[in-house]
């Protein structure tokens, strides 16, 4: 009789190794003030001043210095260091493998982040690590990434970033998955 639980168990252990981990929002990285003061925000012009060519071609995921606060915000959500997570977004290549793969990327919750559109707030960045790489044939289209969350500080001549994810998968967003 003990044999058959003890089975179901490892059976059941095994499956929910087996499922992807718990979706997460976005939001969800950013501290409850900082939420609020981001929703409390106005809206951002993303054209800048008229004829100022400062901010166009400029790219990257560095901050401009005359943004509200809290778009500059490295406060993360201590709960979220080294959890299993999924979190859906759109990369910023860093680093890839002799074939092409990327290997080393930002993850961010929105297109386009990097040119022309004020960048998020380092809570809003995750570096993500996968040192088998994933072939990108369109940095406009959406990932899953699955893996561990850190919190971890990340800085470069391209952005900051407050948290870090080692991956276990990224794969291309489907339509199955909307």
């Amino acid at each position: 009789m003990r044999l058959p639980f003890v089975l179901c168990l490892s059976l059941i252990a095994t499956l929910s190794h087996a499922a992807e981990p718990t979706e997460t929002d976005w939001l969800e990285l950013m501290p409850a003030e900082d939420l609020a003061a981001l929703e409390a925000m106005p809206e951002i012009d993303h054209r800048g001043a008229e004829g100022d060519s400062a901010f166009y071609g400029r790219g990257g995921l560095k901050q401009q210095a005359d943004l509200p606060a809290v778009m500059y915000s490295t406060r993360t959500v201590a709960a979220l260091d080294g959890k299993a997570l999924r979190l859906g977004g759109y990369p910023v290549p860093l680093e890839t493998t002799a074939d092409g793969r990327f290997q080393t990327f930002f993850l961010v919750p929105y297109p386009g982040a990097c040119i022309h559109v004020p960048p998020p707030p380092p809570n809003q960045i995750v570096l993500v690590r996968y040192p088998q790489g994933v072939a990108l044939d369109d940095i406009y289209a959406p990932l899953w990434v699955s893996g561990t969350l850190q919190v971890e500080p990340v800085s470069n001549d391209l952005a900051d970033a407050a948290y870090a994810l080692d991956a276990d998968s990224v794969r291309a967003v489907e339509e199955d998955d909307l």
